[in-house]
């Protein structure tokens, strides 16, 4: 793979139950509104569970994506592709975190970033 080693961790406040940022990372339908310039492979399942692999385009560039852990309050995604490494989610009452590792020609940390904010302003849109 191409690139440099890179890895971010964020944690941010987020007016949302432990539910709805559960639902709004787990569940495809809810990922794909909130997840900014991101293409899915099409029938993904209801829920993302342990062992399910699918893909995302942004562009021409494929992340290949497998679920290593899906449980309540925590995400964990293996990354091949446009990123070698993982994706980390964590979340509970009000707050969600990111940690990002890998190597990849893409700047993780500005994406990371994007995707937190994007996600805070769909579930503020949700309370509405």
């Amino acid at each position: 793979m191409l690139g440099t080693f890179q890895q971010s961790q964020l944690r941010i406040e987020i007016e949302a139950s432990a539910s709805a940022i559960h639902d709004s990372l787990l569940r495809p339908a809810q990922l794909q509104k909130w997840l900014v310039g991101q293409r899915f492979t099409p029938g993904m399942p209801e829920e993302l569970q342990a062992g399910y692999q699918f893909t995302t385009w942004t562009g021409p560039l494929s992340i290949h994506h497998q679920v290593n852990v899906a449980k309540a309050n925590c995400l964990r995604l293996l990354l091949s592709g446009g990123i070698d490494g993982f994706h980390e989610w964590y979340w509970g009452e009000g707050w969600v975190q990111s940690r990002l590792e890998g190597v990849s020609l893409l700047p993780l940390n500005i994406g990371q970033t994007i995707s937190l904010l994007s996600l805070r302003q769909f579930l503020g849109s949700q309370k509405s």
